[in-house]
């Protein structure tokens, strides 16, 4: 038998490998992350403020800005320090709940955008009926159900992870714990755990977008229908900024997390990664 020296710290790599480039990113990503917490903030204090806000539109909008204002201050915060202090060590707990807490945010962004398509979907696709379905009560259960089952899914893809044996190397070619550069440092077989987080990943974010397909083909279906150009226009410019969001959270979380461990390129990783952990939210 040979001594394993059991990781107890990770060294995370930052935002560039280029130490020239550390700079100019740290004061580049402190400029986004200010701008995303000052937007965010406008959006939850004017809906609270404005009665004429209080409807389910903005009350989704609401609880994802909330959820974006944590979403980013779980990672970039610290990757600032980190940069700024030249200190890049995170322990392995840290790792750990920065992980979960991170999986959690994501996945539930991720069900609270679908719920936002329904909510779009219901109020052009069936105005009528509208005000009576999404009532005060079924929206506070839609945004409830959608952190609940962020917090399941972010405890499995976190135990996922994280059951795997850790001895070395301990540098995190990534500004924060993720999960693929975190399975490359593992010295035990990661295939069985790397294929079963694929599936169960894979159905969540695939049935979520596809729900959220759905209710956009029921809504530019019925927006083509208006015959006038000033009612369609009026009609899709309440989800259009909401599609963007999907598109760019959607396509950049999959290429995170549907491409197989074996496959991952530390700089395609961070590319993806700023883009729907600091951009989106943004």
């Amino acid at each position: 038998m040979t001594n394993e020296t059991i990781v107890t710290e990770f060294i995370l790599k930052g935002f560039s490998n280029v130490p020239e480039m550390t700079l100019i990113s740290t004061a580049l990503f402190l400029f986004i992350y200010l701008f995303a917490l000052v937007g965010n903030m406008s959006i939850i204090l004017a809906v609270a403020r404005n009665i004429h806000l209080h409807t389910p539109m903005y009350f989704f909008l609401q609880n994802l800005s909330f959820l974006d204002m944590c979403y980013t201050s779980v990672t970039v915060p610290k990757a600032l320090i980190n940069s700024l202090m030249g200190f890049k060590v995170i322990s392995f707990w840290e790792c750990v709940a920065q992980l979960f807490i991170f999986v959690m945010l994501c996945a539930s962004e991720c069900f609270l955008l679908t719920y936002m398509a329904y909510d779009r979907c219901l109020a052009i696709y069936k105005p009528l009926i509208y005000g009576f379905i999404m009532s005060r009560k079924l929206c506070t259960e839609l945004v409830i159900v959608a952190w609940l089952s962020g917090a399941l899914y972010a405890i499995f893809h976190t135990i996922n992870t994280f059951s795997l044996l850790f001895c070395g190397p301990n540098v995190i070619d990534h500004f924060f714990c993720d999960s693929s550069p975190i399975m490359r440092l593992s010295c035990s077989d990661s295939h069985v755990n790397e294929e079963v987080g694929f599936a169960v990943g894979g159905c969540i974010i695939l049935s979520a977008f596809a729900l959220t397909i759905i209710s956009y083909v029921l809504i530019i279906s019925t927006i083509a229908q208006i015959h006038s150009a000033g009612g369609r226009q009026k009609a899709f410019s309440t989800c259009s900024s909401h599609l963007a969001t999907v598109i760019l959270f959607y396509v950049t979380g999959s290429f995170a997390y549907l491409t197989p461990t074996s496959q991952y390129s530390p700089t395609q990783g961070r590319l993806v990664s700023v883009f729907y952990s600091i951009l989106t939210p943004s």
